[in-house]
């Protein structure tokens, strides 16, 4: 990956992190299931008091906690190009591997709930593949938060860009404000302690 051409410079950076929520741009992709990457940053943004603002394959907004450096991005690239968006700022910003999180959605766990996980698959997910192929590794950690899979055959595609129902939503508030928790102790404590904290709490409903 180019992006350790930057590792002799790791000391200035280990305060610096990418936070990346993944989703589509357009507002008829707004409160859709494959969107809840770009939820969770908006609602730390809000709860941050700092705005987003367009910048190269993406929205982008810059926040400070207990003096770590949290880059937030929201892609433009649109989800099956995410890696692009990634992988550039990663090397923009002389960011380390093991300091990005991915916030991403989950066919396979219910919804609201939530994983942490240090490396792991695409199993299938578009974005994440893309973040594979264009970063050479799946071994960074993520936020896993579930959608369900309500959907029939043949269902999929419409299922993950469809809106969330009113109960679904009733679901998520909890879910959403413990991701900004989470994401505050990854930047804190690492990903090990996070995960231990996080995922032994159960997250509700799996």
């Amino acid at each position: 990956m180019r992006f350790f051409r930057f590792k002799e410079k790791k000391q200035l950076n280990k305060m610096k992190y990418l936070i990346v929520g993944l989703g589509n741009i357009g507002s008829e992709y707004e409160n859709t299931r494959h969107n809840i990457g770009f939820d969770i940053l908006d609602a730390l943004a809000g709860a941050s008091n700092i705005v987003f603002a367009p910048a190269r394959y993406g929205d982008v907004a810059t926040m400070k906690h207990k003096g770590r450096t949290l880059i937030l991005l929201k892609p433009s690239t649109y989800m099956n190009l995410s890696g692009k968006a990634v992988r550039y700022w990663l090397e923009k910003e002389k960011i380390e591997i093991e300091n990005l999180l991915v916030i991403v959605d989950d066919l396979a766990l219910p919804v609201g709930s939530l994983r942490v996980r240090a490396k792991g698959s695409d199993a299938g997910h578009n974005g994440l593949k893309s973040l594979r192929e264009l970063l050479g590794t799946d071994v960074y950690p993520r936020i896993r938060i579930g959608i369900g899979n309500d959907f029939g055959p043949g269902q999929q595609v419409d299922y993950v860009l469809g809106k969330w129902s009113k109960a679904e939503q009733a679901l998520l508030a909890e879910p959403i404000n413990q991701c900004k928790e989470i994401i505050l102790s990854f930047v804190t404590q690492g990903c090990e302690r996070t995960m231990n904290l996080y995922n032994k709490k159960g997250n509700g409903r799996g």
